[in-house]
């Protein structure tokens, strides 16, 4: 693939919410409470659109898979660290929901790695559905909402997670984008029904 093709419009959004990541640490570093909610809006609404933008355009890449999950894995980094920064009260009361996002994106990265010595890049549905049920969460619970949307999203993302582990634990090669865990064991199944 030429370095040209690779810059699409669904990897450049992915580009730019990388990029936007230590934006976010300055804004934690400085306080920023609202313009580190507005970057963050702007990196979720970048995750919301650039898979579908690739999928209307058939512009669906391995490169573009792994660049959404570098970039998802700079945010969620971002995001945890400026939790600590501008938000202390809020990690002690909501900790375990916190604890369980982090550890639902880095166990299943750590155990990835681990088998195919490099990070996975499943995006699976339920994976799909957990990020954006939990970014809604996180977004109210900073403006001081309900925090009850985010622990929701939190019990999502630990399934996500366990299912992906399972994905990693099942499949004998990486591959990107596998809808969920489902569609690993159909495709175990599949070799075994044709025989017959």
């Amino acid at each position: 693939m030429t370095r040209r093709a690779r810059w699409t419009v669904p990897n450049v959004l992915s580009a730019s919410r990388l990029a936007m990541a230590p934006i976010l640490l300055v804004l934690a570093f400085l306080a920023q409470r609202e313009a580190f909610l507005w970057v963050l809006g702007a990196a979720f609404l970048t995750d919301a659109i650039d898979g579908i933008i690739a999928r209307m355009t058939g512009q669906v890449t391995r490169f573009g898979a792994k660049l959404d999950s570098w970039a998802d894995g700079a945010i969620y980094a971002a995001v945890a660290v400026s939790l600590v920064l501008l938000w202390p009260d809020l990690l002690r009361s909501e900790g375990l929901a916190i604890g369980a996002v982090v550890g639902s994106f880095a166990l299943p990265a750590l155990i990835g790695l681990l088998r195919f010595g490099h990070f996975t890049s499943y995006h699976t549905w339920l994976v799909k559905l957990a990020v954006g049920i939990t970014a809604v969460g996180l977004f109210l619970m900073l403006l001081g909402f309900s925090a009850l949307p985010f622990r929701v999203g939190a019990l999502l993302a630990v399934l996500a997670g366990l299912e992906e582990i399972g994905i990693s634990l099942l499949l004998r090669e990486e591959r990107a984008d596998v809808p969920g865990l489902w569609a690993v064991l159909r495709d175990r199944r599949r070799p075994a029904d044709q025989e017959r």
